[in-house]
């Protein structure tokens, strides 16, 4: 939701981080064919088109292929991450967001993306 985002999106300026926002995931995807961004943080649950197939045209597409994406979901079971996992999200964050958790995982991923 609007408010979660904009929170996330304050608490991880605050953090440094440089932040765009999309509302759907059509928006998502063409946002991040455009300005091929270092990370993205991907909710599963976004209108027009869900996380999953947001992450599916992504990860097809050779522009952003290798863009990490963390899912961002309230779904918590295995069977969950395994499918966003599945649709080629790199890691996976349950809500609500913790956030020192999820500032390892994007280090992590932004380290290994990064040339050495």
């Amino acid at each position: 939701n609007e408010a979660n985002a904009d929170m996330l999106s304050r608490r991880l300026t605050r953090q440094g981080f440089e932040v765009r926002l999309a509302t759907d995931g059509l928006q998502a995807v063409e946002q991040a064919q455009r300005e091929r961004p270092d990370l993205i943080l991907m909710d599963i649950s976004l209108p027009k088109i869900d996380g999953w197939e947001a992450t599916r045209r992504l990860k097809a597409d050779a522009a952003t292929a290798s863009v990490p994406i963390v899912a961002l979901t309230a779904h918590a079971m295995v069977a969950d991450r395994q499918k966003c996992l599945d649709a080629g999200c790199d890691e996976f964050e349950t809500k609500p967001i913790d956030l020192k958790r999820l500032l390892e995982k994007m280090q992590a991923l932004l380290a290994a993306r990064s040339p050495r």
